[in-house]
């Protein structure tokens, strides 16, 4: 007896692929499989492949989330062609007869919206070759830069508001450190606009100045914050604040965000073996604290209601987009200010310079033969004894005459 082949697995993006289409989550598949919300991860990214009962149930998974793909988009696109060939009168209708019930000019374009329209209910649900877009479906003129960021700031500053109070627990700080990323984002808009993740790097800057160490030293954050009101979250906020910084931010993009290892690695500028350390170690420091939460799924769960429980909001991106051209010219006229005072300075050097050069007067030069000149002091016995013999002795000479009076 022999054993039936297993069927083979699709590459790892056909699994995310089939996986969104249906409408799944990585939690739902793994509970349907029997493994863990990380493994699940893990498959779809190509990290690890599932071998054994896990490959067989994941495979067969796979093989009917397709097969109910393919079902649904042959319905859509059913219904939609029959749409289509009922609104059309009875003269569009006659060459279709005439020619077998095939009309070459009306079924291409009725094709083409069929499958825009199933792209559009089904999305990525099975590969379809991109027909070119009727002339009614182009944009009339692409987004302008305020109009893009004003999108990317609707989509990342709510919840990266959320994430920073995680990273922080201060609501104003969180709050600014997203206007602050936002409004270097609008500065280097070029460069955030062609980056491949612009979320990404907003959520970068906006973590980085979050967890600036010079913080401490401003006034208004000296003082700690109220704590939220629930017990629960009051517990786990606290734990989070105990991690170290670097501890923490894994935790929060790996578990918080859901990032996967690398990009959580990348985001931080740390290699994956650190990353992972921090995030075994960030995680054995929650689970001592709170041991309900040992379960990398609860504390995910958790970390979102925390998160939401606070009523945090950021302000409109016009504001941040006035704020950030604000900041700019300031800073501007700034750099400007001080090039003229620089100038002004070396200019006023210049006249006030002198303009000849002014030899210093040499030091002066021992003379030869010369002894050096030794102060007074005490006369040694030699010296002693010979004024003795020089005061006791008569001097030679003519003798003094005293005036006497007459």
């Amino acid at each position: 007896m022999t054993q039936s082949p297993l069927p083979p697995l699709p590459p790892p993006k056909e699994r995310r692929r089939l996986r969104e289409a249906a409408s799944l989550t990585q939690a739902q598949v793994a509970a349907r499989v029997g493994v863990s919300r990380e493994t699940v991860r893990d498959w779809e990214n190509g990290r690890t492949t599932p071998r054994g009962r896990r490959r067989e149930a994941y495979a067969h998974l796979l093989v009917s989330l397709a097969e109910q793909t393919a079902q649904m988009t042959a319905e859509i696109t059913t219904e939609i062609t029959a749409e289509i060939t009922a609104k059309k009168s009875p003269e569009e209708r006659e060459p279709q007869e005439a020619v077998g019930g095939h009309d070459m000019t009306v079924g291409q374009g009725a094709r083409e919206r069929a499958e825009t329209a199933v792209r559009t209910a089904v999305p990525a649900a099975v590969p379809v070759e991109d027909p070119a877009p009727p002339p009614e479906a182009r944009p009339e003129r692409p987004l302008s830069p305020a109009q893009a960021f004003d999108a990317l700031y609707a989509f990342c500053a709510p919840a990266l508001v959320r994430q920073t109070y995680l990273l922080t627990g201060r609501r104003e700080l969180a709050r600014e450190s997203v206007e602050r990323a936002f409004e270097l984002a609008w500065q280097r808009w070029p460069e955030v606009a062609c980056d491949p993740d612009p979320a990404g790097w907003v959520r970068a800057t906006a973590y980085d100045f979050a967890l600036s160490p010079w913080h401490r030293f401003r006034p208004r954050y000296r003082h700690p914050e109220p704590p939220p009101s629930d017990a629960s979250d009051r517990a786990l906020l606290n734990v989070l604040l105990e991690l170290t910084p670097p501890q923490r931010r894994a935790l929060l993009l790996y578990d918080g965000v859901g990032l996967d290892l690398p990009e959580t690695a990348a985001e931080t500028e740390a290699t994956t073996p650190a990353t992972a350390n921090r995030l075994l170690n960030a995680r054995a420091a929650v689970a001592a604290r709170l041991p309900d939460l040992s379960d990398p799924t609860e504390l995910h769960h958790r970390l979102v209601e925390l998160a939401s429980t606070e009523r945090l909001r950021a302000a409109k991106p016009a504001v941040v987009r006035d704020g950030s051209e604000r900041r700019a010219r300031f800073w501007t006229r700034a750099a400007i200010a001080f090039t003229v005072a620089l100038i002004g300075t070396t200019a006023l050097t210049l006249r006030t310079a002198p303009t000849q050069y002014e030899p210093p007067v040499p030091p002066g030069e021992t003379v030869l033969g010369v002894p050096p000149r030794v102060a007074p002091g005490p006369l040694s016995e030699q010296e002693q004894k010979l004024r003795a013999k020089l005061r006791a002795k008569m001097q030679h000479g003519p003798e003094r005459l005293a005036p006497q009076p007459q």
